[in-house]
């Protein structure tokens, strides 16, 4: 089975270093992190060597922190040394965004 798994790995290898660097890094989050973690964090930008992850609150945030040199790993391994570092973002609440409209709109 490993064969068959290593020679996936190159095929996606070698589609991801086709894509446009910033959008490789994007689509390649959930190959990085596993579905489970996909499920709920998710790459939103990738600038000046610096992805961004939006994750569902302050827990998750501080859980996948521990996991940023794993993360960062895995993308030397598909994409070669282009993501230097992860950060990890709360995504804004409903509510939160509601309250920051401008009254009278």
């Amino acid at each position: 089975m490993e064969p068959v798994r290593t020679g996936l790995r190159n095929i996606m290898n070698e589609l991801l270093r086709a894509c446009p660097r910033d959008e490789a890094v994007i689509v390649s989050w959930p190959l990085v992190c596993g579905q489970e973690v996909a499920e709920r964090a998710r790459a939103i930008e990738f600038s000046n060597g610096k992805l961004t992850i939006e994750v569902p609150d302050a827990d998750w945030r501080n859980q996948l922190q521990h996991f940023a040199g794993r993360y960062l790993s895995g993308y030397q391994g598909l994409l070669g040394p282009i993501v230097e570092s992860v950060q990890f973002k709360v995504k804004p609440s409903i509510s939160h965004q509601q309250s920051a409209e401008p009254k009278g709109v």
